[in-house]
């Protein structure tokens, strides 16, 4: 299992958290240096999470065209591409290019993935699998951020060493990812769409609400406490690796599902998680700091669940509801991104934070189906 899992968690730690979040990590640096607006800042957070579900609708069909372990190479390629980019990147636009580039790698890593851990994992250990593989992105932000606190000021050279490290983790992933698994269940895969988004419509709901939630605290949590609060960049910097290290403890979702389900474990991840994105706007040490655990721990968890989710309902081939539930996940963010750019620049970061933590209540109201809690 080591030999699928750990190359697994290496390559979605580079294709999430170094080619898709740390943006947020390194945005009041890159906003200094390119005289970016909070505006400007929403508009290139969200062409990730665009790229992201783009590649997710394409993900499908490039397993069973490619296979899994050349999409996990394309997914390393875009994520190398676009780290580059943005590390050369002197304006607006080809920072926004090359983010869009970076986004690319995460939509086809994780179904590529959820595939390998169908096809290469014995029944046993496929959910334990998905579940640390998912967890890739906790890792990537606690080296990411450990990166930024050795070079604070020089944000170029920190996505230069990150597009080093995701070169060496795709030769890793080359020599380790069997690549067999893209035509075993092709005639299944082969289905009615409509069929299967009415399958999966209350996980499909759920993602996007949940997208669209995350997407401020990802994209301006650092800066929410910068510009607000006023800390330093180290403190700001241990906010970001605090939450990539209280995420790893989201591997073990695997077991808070067996205890009590799926369906509870979701709503009570979901409290979590709000709690997560209010407690920001209180004015404390205590609670700000609180919110960097609340939302690693629970974030990482509700991806999982996504992913086990999805495993219940295509047993055959979990690819394809990791697509669906990650699309939705990702336009949730690319829309939420965008508003919460808009909301702050023309409000408050405060404000902006409540309002997306409100927004997600909506989802407590979202049932799930009995067949798929146990």
């Amino acid at each position: 299992m080591k030999k699928i899992v750990l190359p697994g968690i290496a390559m979605i730690a580079v294709t999430y958290s170094f080619a898709r979040f740390s943006f947020g990590l390194f945005l009041p640096n890159i906003s200094s240096s390119l005289g970016l607006t909070e505006s400007n800042a929403g508009v290139v957070g969200s062409t990730a999470y665009i790229s992201y579900t783009l590649a997710l609708f394409t993900s499908t069909f490039l397993i069973q065209k490619f296979g899994q372990l050349r999409l996990i190479q394309l997914s390393g390629i875009s994520a190398i591409i676009g780290l580059v980019g943005i590390a050369l990147s002197q304006e607006f636009y080809l920072l926004a290019l090359s983010s869009f580039i970076a986004g690319i790698g995460s939509g086809w890593a994780s179904p590529a993935f959820s595939q390998v851990a169908s096809t290469a994992l014995q029944k046993k250990d496929k959910d334990r699998g998905n579940i640390w593989i998912n967890s890739g992105s906790s890792f990537g932000i606690i080296l990411s951020g450990s990166v930024a606190l050795l070079f604070t000021e020089y944000w170029r050279l920190s996505y230069v060493l990150f597009a080093i490290l995701a070169f060496i983790v795709l030769v890793w992933n080359t020599l380790s990812i069997p690549a067999q698994g893209s035509s075993t269940h092709k005639t299944q895969t082969k289905l009615h769409w409509w069929l299967a988004i009415k399958k999966a419509k209350f996980l499909l709901v759920v993602s996007l609400i949940i997208g669209i939630s995350s997407s401020i605290f990802w994209t301006f949590s650092r800066s929410y406490l910068t510009v607000v609060y006023d800390m330093s960049t180290n403190e700001s910097v241990v906010f970001w690796i605090l939450m990539g290290t209280s995420g790893v403890f989201g591997g073990f979702a695997g077991e808070l599902i067996n205890r009590v389900g799926l369906a509870l474990s979701y709503r009570l991840v979901l409290v979590m998680m709000l709690l997560s994105i209010y407690s920001i706007t209180i004015p404390t040490m205590i609670t700000v700091y609180s919110s960097a655990v609340l939302f690693g721990i629970s974030y990482i968890i509700m991806t999982g669940l996504f992913i086990v989710w999805s495993s219940r309902i295509f047993k055959l081939t979990p690819s394809i509801g990791v697509s669906l539930s990650f699309l939705l996940l990702g336009v949730g963010q690319s829309v939420g991104s965008s508003i919460a750019g808009g909301i702050i620049g023309s409000t408050s970061y405060s404000l902006g934070f409540m309002l997306f933590a409100l927004t997600g209540l909506v989802g407590l109201f979202i049932p799930i189906n009995k067949s798929d809690d146990t």
